[in-house]
């Protein structure tokens, strides 16, 4: 599910892209000229129209604000000019003052744009990122329908430590990975590309769900150990908590390990059930390190019509300026009637409006349903 939607309705408010509001410097331009004309000659509106430039440049590009400047100190002549004051020395400071206010503002305008092209070209680098990462959910898999969601803590990035995967297997069944990195932003970025590679590598050929598992975990914990001393090993952990599921395409069951992360909800109607197992195991790559080689299945009952919603602890643990948790098993009957990505749509919504949309930390669900074959 994109935010780019979202992102374009921001940035249309920001420099370069509110024509509209031209008519605030305009308008300024114009009034100071007419009631300084008309006031009598003690009084002196000219210093005002240093407004002018100074006002563009929060919305406008170096053009639009070189142009005002450019109006501001021709109204300042001209009011020199009906006054019969141009030579006097205080008109002419005025006009020296307007011209170095107006040159001011264009530099700043200058800076600002390189600036915004230089993050516009990291955030096409980012992008690019993401699509390689975090690539798109299949809308369909055998009787599934499937949508994801991912919502970055900060506004401006597209990849954090949260993500999701999924692949077929040779035998009719889907396998999903859902799972939170240790750490965000930047620095949790090299551990997500490394999961969510071992786990494209290996989810569709690994014969059991448990060997997966073990899988992952040792190959988390040899690629971000390997250059470490035992020191380094034992004070900085890497690891990341996490869900492999396994749905078979003729059975209405689903079968999932849990590595330490909040348990999957199963939507029936209004009915939420949490899908908690009796094992919880330790965050891939923490599982190795504790001597754990092996992993049991949990089976759970997942019919037709059943949604089951699979979430990071960044839903869970929003909270809004009253410091109350979001309450994602009292809010998600409301939307089981949708369609899994209008269900996420509708949980972004409310999940922002939570927040006033600000979250600490990074967030993703995945919404599957249950169709006949």
């Amino acid at each position: 599910m994109s935010l780019r939607p979202w992102r374009d309705l921001r940035r249309s408010w920001q420099p370069g892209h509110a024509p509209a509001l031209m008519v605030i410097p305009l308008g300024l331009i114009v009034a100071v000229c007419v009631v300084d004309v008309l006031a009598p000659p003690h009084i002196h509106l000219g210093p005002l129209l240093v407004a002018a430039p100074a006002i563009t440049v929060a919305f406008a590009g170096v053009r639009v604000t070189a142009l005002m400047g450019v109006l501001a100190v021709a109204a300042q002549v001209l009011i020199g000019v009906l006054k019969e004051s141009l030579s006097s020395a205080n008109i002419q400071a005025q006009i020296t003052a307007l011209v170095v206010v107006s040159v001011i503002c264009v530099g700043i305008c200058v800076l600002r744009d390189r600036r915004e092209r230089q993050l516009h070209r990291v955030r096409s680098v980012a992008e690019a990122a993401q699509s390689v990462l975090l690539q798109p959910l299949p809308v369909r898999a055998g009787p599934l329908q499937i949508a994801g969601l991912y919502i970055p803590a900060e506004e401006e990035a597209d990849l954090g430590g949260d993500l999701y995967a999924a692949a077929r297997t040779d035998h009719h069944s889907t396998r999903l990975l859902i799972g939170d990195v240790r750490g965000n932003g930047l620095a949790s970025i090299n551990n997500t590309a490394l999961l969510l590679g071992a786990f494209r590598a290996a989810a569709h050929r690994q014969a059991t769900l448990p060997r997966l598992a073990v899988h992952l975990d040792a190959a988390f914990r040899w690629d971000s150990t390997q250059w470490r001393s035992r020191t380094e090993q034992d004070t900085d952990e890497d690891f990341a908590t996490a869900i492999l599921l396994d749905i078979p395409d003729h059975e209405p069951v689903v079968h999932l390990i849990n590595c330490g992360h909040p348990p999957p909800l199963l939507l029936r109607g209004t009915h939420v059930t949490a899908l908690t197992p009796e094992a919880s195991y330790l965050p891939i790559g923490l599982g190795g390190a504790f001597g754990m080689t092996a992993y049991e299945l949990q089976t759970f009952p997942f019919e037709v019509g059943d949604l089951l919603l699979l979430y990071t602890d960044g839903v869970i643990e929003a909270r809004d300026a009253g410091h109350v948790f979001y309450q994602l098993t009292d809010r998600a009957p409301s939307w089981t009637n949708d369609d899994p990505d209008e269900f996420l749509r509708a949980l972004h919504d409310d999940l922002l409006a939570h927040v006033h949309g600000h979250l600490d930390d990074d967030a993703a669900a995945v919404a599957i349903r249950r169709l006949a074959l």
